[in-house]
């Protein structure tokens, strides 16, 4: 599994929350302690909004605890928005355009989790992506082909109900193809300006979701990066996080009993 961070609030240096902290992103890529393993060292990714509508990237495959191209850059970029992936790939190529995050026009996107079974409907569920879309996909992972079925379910009017259309949609082709493995989402999507955070799984035990709201803004990570707990909440499991700039985190729990998507 992979580790992630996302902020929105008043500008601040990348290197604050993405390098500096005691258990940083940078530092979880090597010794991450909730994920299923502890390095997360099959490439790295920043996405950042700065002056342009269009987020900037910058992805690499190397581990990001080893690219100090990566510290050089989060210690001059300053920004009101922006994510930050450290990736442990899960059956895709370690290449530069299967590193998360994933842009389309003003959207950022990142993921942390998996399709069981993936190779069994892979070709499905491409085909499912109107052409437009999938002409603008570059990578092979399933978190991209995700992020492409909900921009065409509607994500940019509607980003809960288009992940809820899409995850819906894999669940049917994983049942379809009787895979029993599970189907994990936890995830981030921004537009700069507001973020949405899921934290769904359909055997119940989603990857770790934290956030802490100060007056600066909104943290959204995998793991605290200031290595203890007190002072952030978790997203609850089934549970999803909106905000929009200016406006106080708000947390949607799952019914009663209903912990999955």
């Amino acid at each position: 599994m992979c580790r992630f961070l996302a902020y929105l609030g008043e500008p601040v240096f990348l290197n604050e929350l993405v390098c500096a902290p005691t258990h940083s992103l940078v530092h979880q890529s090597l010794h991450a302690a909730e994920a299923k393993t502890e390095t997360n060292g099959d490439g790295f990714g920043i996405g950042w909004y700065g002056e342009h509508a269009e987020p900037g990237l910058y992805r690499d495959v190397c581990p990001a605890w080893s690219d100090d191209n990566l510290v050089n850059l989060c210690r001059q970029v300053r920004a009101k928005t922006f994510f930050a992936h450290v990736r442990a790939a899960t059956g895709t190529a370690t290449t530069r355009a299967n590193c998360h995050p994933f842009a389309h026009g003003r959207h950022l996107f990142m993921h942390n989790g998996q399709i069981g079974g993936y190779h069994r409907i892979k070709r499905r569920l491409e085909a499912l992506i109107p052409d437009d879309l999938y002409d603008t996909r570059r990578g092979t992972t399933d978190s991209e082909a995700i992020f492409l079925l909900a921009l065409a379910n509607g994500l940019e009017s509607d980003p809960v109900a288009a992940m809820e259309a899409t995850c819906a949609t894999v669940r049917d082709l994983m049942q379809a193809a009787r895979i029993a493995e599970a189907f994990r989402f936890t995830a981030v999507l921004t537009d700069g300006d507001s973020l949405t955070a899921f934290r769904w799984a359909c055997d119940g035990r989603p990857p770790s979701l934290y956030y802490r709201e100060s007056e600066r803004g909104l943290t959204v990570v995998s793991e605290p990066i200031d290595g203890c707990r007190e002072g952030w909440q978790v997203v609850p499991k089934g549970g999803t996080l909106r905000t929009r700039r200016g406006f106080g985190a708000v947390v949607s729990r799952p019914e009663a009993g209903r912990a999955a998507a």
